[in-house]
């Protein structure tokens, strides 16, 4: 069984097959968000900082930290990003960036074991990325796509992820620490995309015995009503074993479905998330567990 521990300065996260389902936020990425990517460029992180305390309000476990911006000093940005998220929320970040001077810049201020993101099976990228896990001990994302490109060969894409655990491996980077994205493409134009991860997670889960993750809006990308394509895509990732993923957990479908699935799963040990997110108290009982919560700061403090 694989478990990999990604930790904050206080908080620890377990990505496992038999654990709950680890949704990561997505929001925290000027990519496609113009006024996001002006303000980080220009030293504004409001809207960072309240993009991470809503995510994990949602009910996201972790967080992605991206600060890709064309002609911006993004290791300087990520590093000041990834200090200041971790200053109004407790819970570890994937520090994601194609840039390797950026990933190293947030990993010299991150506290705690991260998760970096990410590398490929492109020997420039190996040979750059690797080092600095196992420098800063964190663990890495490894997408299963190479100098080749994205094969549409489920055997081939398992065959690269196999090749970037056994070069981690080489770095004494363990087998659990590697957390394999198989690649979501668009279902709209690829109609087998969603059989592919399927079918790729079950062989990564069982074979290589590695966690896995992927972007799972990609499923939907040029399709209507997206959130609710993006839900079910998620319950049968879960089901196939899939661990965690990137998503946005303001969409409520998307929590509904990550929440529903880990019950079903039996991962939700009594259904006590499930019930904690939506069961309806009796009227008054938030303000007599307020109340009661009071009484006991004030008797401990």
């Amino acid at each position: 069984m694989s478990e990999t521990v990604l930790t904050s300065a206080t908080k620890e996260v377990i990505l496992g097959f038999d654990r709950p389902f680890v949704p990561i936020g997505e929001r925290i990425n000027p990519t496609g968000r113009k006024l996001l990517a002006k303000e980080m460029k220009d030293g504004d992180f409001s809207r960072v900082e309240s993009d991470a305390v809503a995510q994990v309000e949602a009910g996201a476990r972790m967080l992605d930290v991206n600060a890709g911006i064309p002609l911006a000093d993004e290791p300087g940005i990520l590093a000041k990003a990834i200090q200041l998220v971790q200053s109004v929320v407790d819970v570890p970040l994937c520090i994601d960036s194609s840039i390797v001077a950026a990933l190293e810049a947030g990993l010299s201020v991150y506290k705690g074991k991260a998760l970096l993101n990410s590398v490929t099976g492109e020997e420039e990228r190996l040979e750059s990325v690797l080092p600095l896990v196992k420098k800063y001990g964190a663990a890495v994302v490894a997408i299963s796509n190479d100098d080749t490109g994205i094969s549409q060969d489920i055997n081939v894409r398992f065959e690269v992820a196999k090749r970037i655990v056994e070069r981690a491996a080489d770095h004494g980077i363990p087998a659990h620490d590697v957390v394999v994205d198989p690649l979501v493409m668009p279902i709209g134009a690829i109609g087998t995309a969603g059989r592919q991860v399927m079918d790729l997670v079950r062989r990564l889960r069982s074979e290589l015995k590695v966690n896995t993750i992927c972007g799972a809006s990609n499923v939907s990308f040029g399709l209507p009503k997206r959130n609710g394509l993006n839900g079910a895509f998620i319950s049968m990732a879960i089901g196939a074993g899939m661990t965690s993923a990137i998503v946005n957990p303001l969409h409520t479908e998307i929590m509904t479905a990550i929440r529903g699935a880990d019950v079903i799963m039996g991962n939700d040990k009594e259904c006590a998330n499930w019930i904690r997110a939506y069961r309806v108290l009796p009227a008054g009982a938030e303000d007599r567990r307020a109340r009661r919560g009071r009484r006991r700061r004030q008797a401990s403090a």
